[in-house]
């Protein structure tokens, strides 16, 4: 499969957010990625599953939502990892930016969070609902999306491991407030970060069946 891929700055509000973005022909949408607090688009594991969606036909943009310098802000106070105002504007800027760009303006947009990024991927898709084909969550705390949770109107995919019982627990409340919208799957004997044999591939096949799901939905209406 023929790819492009090239290294981007997604303008954000003032920030400029390095990025990798990757487009295979005839891409069916673009999977944002949106990392949790202490984590980058270097993420073994959400670079795991992106190769796994490029695969099936689906771009990827794994970008920083924080700049180096707030990054090591961040790790001496804490400041930035749970503002997830600043992260939801972020994501938003970032889907404004590949609405832009020629190999993803046509493209509807998969919002992916992991951790606190889930909550601020809940927030970008509760501010652009037309713009977003579905939200999926690995590990994530949509709880801390808030008030954003009802006014979500895409679908949410809610990826947690079985034996990550406190995540499991915040995202059944996390569902209950987005009612219909949102489906949970739970991996079976998987901790937080998905480590266990075969946790990660089974991930990546669910989130790439529901991809496939929500654009055959899309294409029906």
């Amino acid at each position: 499969m023929t790819m492009m891929s090239e290294t981007v700055v997604v303008p954000a509000a003032g920030a400029a957010l390095p990025g990798d973005l990757v487009v295979p022909e005839s891409a069916r949408a673009v999977v944002l990625f949106a990392h949790g607090s202490g984590s980058s688009r270097h993420s073994p594991r959400n670079r795991a599953v992106a190769a796994a969606l490029r695969e099936a036909g689906l771009a990827t943009l794994l970008i920083d939502l924080l700049t180096e310098a707030e990054e090591r802000r961040d790790i001496v106070t804490g400041e930035h990892r749970f503002d997830i105002a600043l992260l939801g504007r972020r994501l938003v800027a970032a889907m404004e930016w590949l609405g832009t760009q020629p190999g993803t303006r046509d493209l509807p947009v998969v919002l992916f969070g992991a951790s606190t990024g889930a909550a601020a991927a809940l927030r970008a898709a509760a501010e652009r609902p037309a713009r977003v084909l579905t939200v999926v969550s690995r590990g994530g705390r949509p709880d801390l999306a808030g008030d954003a949770l009802p006014a979500v109107r895409a679908p949410v995919l809610l990826v947690v491991g079985g034996q990550d019982h406190e995540v499991l627990r915040l995202n059944e409340e996390a569902a209950r407030r987005l009612g219909s919208a949102a489906s949970l799957r739970v991996v079976p004997g998987a901790t937080h970060l998905f480590e266990e044999p075969g946790a990660l591939e089974q991930v990546a096949d669910t989130v790439r069946r529901w991809c496939e799901e929500c654009l055959r939905e899309a294409s029906a209406e």
